[in-house]
Parts: C-alpha cells; sequence; structure tokens
C-alpha cells in the first residue's frame, strides 16, 4: 500500500535534492535529508522568474501540478520556472515511510514548518543559485510554509500568497488537528507507530471521516454538491473521496505532517509577538481566504492579514471549503488564478 502509493508511477515524475545532513530546530538531526521536487517551465537568465509552492497536508507536487500548474493558468510555465516542493515527511521527501531503520516509523525525528522552510532555501539557493523568488505560494500546510519563507527570509521573497492557512494556529484549529491526530493513534493496530503495513485502517477511515466532517462546508453535504463527480450519497463520497485519498497513505507520515501543522507559529522569531513577525514582511503579499473554511476560517486570516504591511486580503467562496484547494471548483480556480496573475503582475 504505502509503499507502492508514493511512487513515480502515482507521483512522478519528481526528482531528487540530496540536501545532505541537517541539523533541526529540535535539536535533531536528519541524515542525508532528502526533498522530492518537481519543476516546470526554464529558469530565465536573471533568475527572477522562479515561484516556489510547497505542498500541504497528504499533498504531493503531482497534486499540485495537476490542481494549478499549465498554459494560461497563473503558474504558467511558458513565463515562470516554477519549483513545486514536497514538504518533509510526505512520503516523497525523507519520511517515516522510507527511511532506513533505525531512523524509520516512530523513531523518525520532530520536524517544524521551519525545518522545511530551511531545507527548501538550501534547495533554491544551493541547487538553483536562485537568491530571490518571484512568488512564494501556498495552501493550508503550504501558506504556512509561505509565511514561514516570508518572516525568515525578507529580502527572498519578492511576492507571496498564503492561500487558506494562517501564520500562527489558532487554538481551535489545534484542537481539530489533534482529532486528525487521536483519530489515527486510537486505532490499536497503531501499536505505537511500529504497525505492520495496512493494519492501521480503521484509524484512516477515522481519521478520514474526521477530516472530512470540517474540511468541506455544511452546504456540499446538504446541497448533494458531490454528486458531479459522480456520488450517489454522502457514504458514497466520503468513503470514495475521502477514504480513498488517505487509505494508501503512512500513518506515521500522516502524523508527522499533522503535528508540524498543529505546532505551525511563525512568531517564535520574535518571542512569541505575531505582530512583530508579520510586521517584518517585505514582499507584496495577497492572502486567500476561503468564505466557507471551517479549517482556517476567513476572520482569523483576515486579523493576521492586518498585521501585515500593504497586504491584500482576497475572499474566495466555494461549497467545497477548505478543500476547494484541490483543484474540483472550476469557479474557485478561476477566482484564485485571477488573484495570482495580478500579484504576479505588480511590481515588487
Amino acid at each position: 500500500m504505502s509503499s507502492s502509493y508514493y511512487s513515480q508511477n502515482n507521483h512522478g515524475p519528481f526528482e531528487i535534492f540530496d540536501a545532505g545532513d541537517f541539523d533541526l530546530e529540535s535539536g535533531g538531526k536528519l541524515r542525508g535529508l532528502k526533498l522530492a521536487y518537481a519543476t516546470f517551465g526554464t529558469l530565465n537568465a536573471d533568475k527572477s522568474n522562479t515561484i516556489l509552492f510547497p505542498t500541504w497536508y497528504s499533498g504531493t507536487s503531482k497534486i499540485l501540478e495537476l490542481a494549478y500548474v499549465g498554459p494560461g493558468r497563473a503558474l504558467d510555465p511558458d513565463k515562470y520556472f516554477i519549483i513545486l516542493v514536497n514538504q518533509i515527511g510526505n512520503g516523497l521527501s525523507s519520511s517515516p515511510s522510507n527511511t532506513p531503520a533505525p531512523f524509520n516509523a516512530a523513531a523518525f525525528p520532530e520536524i517544524s514548518i521551519g525545518d522545511d522552510v530551511r531545507a527548501q532555501h538550501r534547495l533554491v539557493t544551493n541547487h538553483f543559485g536562485i537568491e530571490r523568488l518571484a512568488l512564494v505560494l501556498g495552501g493550508s500546510m503550504g501558506a504556512q510554509q509561505s509565511f514561514e519563507w516570508a518572516v525568515r527570509y525578507p529580502d527572498a521573497v519578492a511576492r507571496v500568497a498564503p492561500i487558506a492557512g494562517t501564520a500562527r494556529e489558532t487554538a481551535h484549529n489545534r484542537l481539530l488537528v489533534q482529532t486528525f491526530i487521536e483519530a489515527i493513534t486510537g486505532d490499536p493496530a497503531f501499536d505505537g507507530g511500529w504497525y505492520a503495513e495496512g493494519a492501521v485502517h480503521r484509524g484512516l477511515r477515522a481519521h478520514a471521516r474526521a477530516f472530512a466532517a470540517s474540511g468541506f462546508s455544511q452546504k456540499l453535504f446538504n446541497t448533494r454538491g458531490w454528486a458531479g463527480l459522480g456520488f450517489t450519497t454522502p457514504e458514497d463520497f466520503v468513503a470514495g473521496f475521502v477514504e480513498n485519498h488517505f487509505l494508501p497513505q503512512d500513518p506515521n507520515n500522516l502524523l508527522l505532517l499533522a503535528r508540524k501543522w498543529r505546532n505551525g507559529d511563525a512568531s517564535r522569531h520574535t518571542g512569541g509577538d505575531l505582530a512583530a513577525a508579520l510586521g517584518a514582511i517585505k514582499a507584496k503579499t495577497a492572502i486567500i481566504a476561503i468564505d466557507e473554511d471551517v479549517f482556517f476560517p476567513p476572520d482569523d486570516i483576515e486579523a493576521e492579514q492586518k498585521l501585515i504591511p500593504g497586504a491584500a486580503l482576497k475572499r474566495v467562496s466555494s461549497i467545497w471549503g477548505h478543500l476547494a484547494l484541490f483543484g474540483v471548483d472550476p469557479a474557485w480556480n478561476a477566482a484564485v488564478d485571477s488573484i495570482l496573475s495580478h500579484l504576479l503582475a505588480t511590481p515588487a
């Protein structure tokens, strides 16, 4: 299951950058850190046309490509050099599921959003020789990484577009993510993270249902908004769409990502002062919120947007809620493309 899921056949083509031994914010170390990434388009002569797009929770570079990249889109490979980078722990980059013993599975070290961004900075600067990015964007956990980029490396980010995410997780969001974690770890087969492959399917199913209950809007269920995808009942939709997405994935990978999500906080750079952290951002900033988002409600996003100099808040509606990020709503896709195109056309 998980071993074949995280493959070139399913999520490629992707390349591997060997980032070397990597010291972690937790005090631990990743030996021989590997970052999986995919690129589209051509880097121009002065290396000024690069877009960096990190993955979200359970996402891969292939999922981002299918949802956001293409000719005529805002992320047009005929205009830009686009790097889709897989965050640590997503199964393609170094993860509990693909690391050799003794540091595999439950022994894989704790990772932070800051670790991801420092590793990505090594990829961008050491491998590609790029000092300034035209745009950093990302959805959900990708938004967390986008904020971290803009706060940690303010001179390296010309524009930033966090989508459906915050720089510091709210108490409600942390509680929500904790329910996802406990759904997986509560399965008796989890065995402290030393399970047999496929054994934690009940925990993954419970996790998927908790995710579905808050990831989509009430209106999607109440109006049978999923029927256009060929599903017949709410049960059919949740099993066929959400459980089908999570069941092939490795539980330890998902837990690593969820804990990163839960603990995300860009204000640690300023002693917990979020206003100081976000106030130091120099990038042209467009923050996109989804009106129906339960994970990251627009009010929470707006509270942070007001702390960023010159930042614009763009609200887009979709009955798909937070999971509009997957590109299932054509109207939402078009609206986001328009926002990103305008941002990319803005001098920075």
